[in-house]
């Protein structure tokens, strides 16, 4: 990408993957060219913002014609890796966990869940949805250096001693399913998805705000 990436907002940086979704479903229709309102009715996201978000890339559409699906594709592909493999543990192996197994990004081709690793002795040695499942005892020894992603489906309690594990492995990049708040150094990116939060806050807003933008 010819463009430095921290002139890129992280609110622009988190739609990207979804409009990369939505151009690869329509290139498998053989649509040819795409409009920001027809963009803005799939993704619900307002097609000024949509506008806003291209225009950090330069000049990717033309006035009156749209964007060309082909070329937005091309490039999002090349802007977000999509060549490049990513590989990643999780670690946790209950039912999230397995959930996460079983479906292991498969619309995602440059994603993968590599290995996991658990404490259950009935798990270990096994594969679930493909993927091998190792003891925790034997991260230090069983991660691999090429995997630089993790996924936290632990309980709490040991979240941020599993996360200190993980860090001095060289893992740089963590999703955290748990409600721990983890400390990290700076050089470590982390996402915190707590599912009862996420419930709990679209819960509120259908009660109080029946009437607001939905797409929040």
């Amino acid at each position: 990408m010819n463009i430095e990436q921290s002139k890129i907002p992280q609110a622009t940086a988190k739609r990207l993957p979804l409009y990369y979704r939505f151009l690869k479903n329509l290139h498998s229709s053989g649509k040819q060219r795409v409009s920001s309102a027809e963009l803005s009715d799939a993704v619900k996201v307002d097609s000024a913002t949509i506008r806003r978000d291209f225009s950090y890339f330069g000049a990717l559409g033309k006035k009156g014609y749209g964007y060309n699906v082909n070329y937005l594709l091309s490039f999002f592909r090349k802007t977000l890796d999509q060549d490049e493999m990513t590989k990643v543990c999780l670690i946790g192996v209950g039912n999230l966990g397995t959930a996460f197994l079983h479906y292991n990004f498969t619309k995602n081709n440059n994603t993968v869940i590599s290995l996991a690793f658990d404490v259950d002795d009935e798990k270990i040695g096994t594969e679930i949805g493909g993927v091998p499942v190792f003891h925790l005892d034997r991260l230090e020894e069983d991660l691999p250096d090429d995997v630089t992603v993790a996924i936290l489906t632990v309980p709490a309690t040991v979240a941020q001693s599993i996360t200190d594990r993980l860090i001095v492995k060289g893992i740089k990049g963590i999703l955290n399913f748990t409600p721990a708040r983890l400390n990290v150094p700076d050089t470590i990116r982390i996402h915190h998805i707590d599912l009862a939060v996420e419930l709990q806050s679209l819960v509120y807003f259908l009660k109080h705000y029946p009437n607001e933008d939905k797409s929040l």
